[in-house]
């Protein structure tokens, strides 16, 4: 059965709640228009099994019915990957880490620094983000403070700390999106279960929790509605076609405005089934995907290294950040302290042979580090679509990805630091483990000025339609060195700032 849904007389709608959706969504909400927003994902359970490892990291409690069709690490053929799938998106998993871009990162993109810095405050006030200004030798400049301070250093984030100033860096607290104080909602109980979890308190800052509070404003979410594509007349886009997971039934919504934003794997999927945003003799769509090449740095302790199981993501390390832009034009990126998964995860994770000498004892005495490393934006790294069909009956995603050498090259500089870090720190020995997720996917829908093969403009607008815009990391003409999330959130405030603004004058 199909059926339109546009009774209420949106005068938007938001394709995708993670940060980028969620922020768009919010400021246009809050200049009073009636907001729509679609989210494949239900909403988070937010209960005791989203702190149980194995349900949410072995098990994939959230996981889609969909998964991609990925070829990446050298891979002949194509494998699939499930996704999670939940209202607030991926910043639902992530652990708060909140840094901004510097001015450098931005050579690349049609806006600089500065038009973005404002928007980096707002963000970091909507987020609540916990951080000392000033402490990151090599912070851009800021309009303001944040929110709140850090807190202490718990015990193993204070023995990375020590190790690195030992060494002559200089560690500083991780901004985070994490409520440690008291704000009214949800306080964080500094538990071990916080990156790559759902919080079940709800304490961390995440997408899920700003659209809660714009439901005040009369935005309304429908959660479970899949968008398959959206349909144009002319200049401008008339209706997003959707599939009501629930009921199975095919929906259209309306609306004078679309903002699209599901995400870099996502929002390119969409505008590929729907034949819009290019001619088809300039295939930009889908193209530049990036990622950041990744490593967690495990150094094994002769100590159990955290026996009380605290929160400990505290620490950063920005010193080596610009020591290889002048050979390459990319930053190094950035050094920070992650936990240790659960003993059964770790075993997985190392294979049927490395995983027998896991034992939970060897594993309670590992501590890690993780080291996030600027790709290249290579035009071979895409998204596009297959010639089979998912579980609602559109064309799957499939996704290609390799990393080039001078990738490894950045990486590798960051893991013989980290291994240095937890060598001082008192490690017996190191060992590395590739990350090959997509949780800091960008870039395949890139903002530029005209002639740069940018299917966006500078206000993130798809090109050839007046009334489409995208708000997610898909806009990213580089990836930098850090966590996208921050300049996700501030980049959807930005557009969104810019629909307002135009709507109004």
């Amino acid at each position: 059965m199909s059926r339109s849904d546009d009774a209420a007389g949106w005068d938007a709608v938001v394709i995708g709640s993670g940060l980028g959706g969620a922020l768009a969504a919010h400021r246009l909400a809050e200049a009073g228009a009636r907001v729509l927003v679609l989210e494949r994902g239900r909403w988070p359970h937010r209960d005791a099994g989203d702190w149980n490892p194995r349900a949410i990291l072995s098990d994939l409690r959230y996981r889609g019915r969909t998964p991609l069709s990925v070829r990446q690490l050298g891979d002949r053929r194509f494998r699939p990957l499930p996704m999670n799938e939940t209202v607030g998106g991926m910043s639902v998993f992530y652990g708060g880490a909140s840094l901004r871009l510097r001015p450098p990162d931005f050579a690349r993109w049609p806006i600089g620094y500065g038009d973005l810095e404002p928007f980096y405050t707002q963000a970091e006030r909507l987020l609540g983000v916990h951080g000392a200004a000033g402490a990151d030798p090599l912070e851009p400049p800021r309009s303001g403070p944040y929110p709140f301070p850090p807190i202490p250093f718990s015990a193993p984030a204070e023995r990375i700390r020590r190790s690195g100033e030992g060494l002559g860096f200089q560690p500083f607290p991780i901004p985070l999106a994490i409520n440690f104080s008291e704000t009214g909602k949800p306080q964080c109980v500094r538990c071990n279960t916080c990156d790559g979890f759902p919080c079940a308190i709800d304490a961390k800052n995440d997408a899920a929790g700003i659209l809660r509070r714009a439901e005040r404003k009369g935005l309304v979410v429908r959660a479970g509605i899949v968008v398959s594509s959206l349909r144009a007349r002319g200049v401008k886009v008339v209706s997003a076609d959707c599939v009501d997971q629930e009921s199975g039934e095919t929906v259209s919504f309306e609306a004078p405005l679309f903002v699209l934003a599901a995400g870099a794997l996502g929002s390119p999927a969409i505008l590929l089934r729907s034949g819009l945003g290019e001619p088809p003799d300039e295939p930009h769509i889908g193209r530049y995907l990036m990622r950041h090449c990744n490593a967690v740095v495990a150094g094994l302790f002769p100590v159990r290294t955290n026996p009380e199981a605290v929160f400990h993501k505290q620490v950063c390390f920005t010193d080596f950040y610009e020591e290889t832009r002048d050979r390459d034009g990319l930053a190094a990126g950035v050094i920070q302290d992650i936990y240790t998964p659960d003993a059964g995860v770790v075993r997985r994770a190392a294979g049927k042979v490395a995983g027998a000498f896991l034992a939970k004892p060897l594993v309670d005495r590992l501590q890690n580090l993780l080291c996030v490393a600027e790709d290249e934006p290579d035009p071979a790294n895409r998204v596009f679509l297959g010639d089979d069909r998912d579980a609602f009956g559109m064309k799957r995603i499939r996704v290609e990805h390799r990393y080039r050498r001078a990738d490894h090259d950045r990486l590798q500089l960051l893991v013989r630091r980290a291994r240095k870090i937890l060598r001082a720190a008192g490690a017996l020995a190191t060992h590395v483990w590739p990350i090959a997720s997509f949780s800091h996917a960008v870039g395949t829908l890139r903002m530029g000025s005209g002639g740069d093969n940018a299917p966006l403009d500078p206000a993130g607008r798809v090109r050839g339609l007046d009334n489409l815009f995208v708000t997610d990391g898909s806009t990213f003409p580089a990836s930098g060195g850090v966590n996208p999330s921050l300049t996700i959130a501030a980049g959807a405030l930005r557009i969104a700032d810019g629909i307002v603004n135009r709507r109004t004058s």
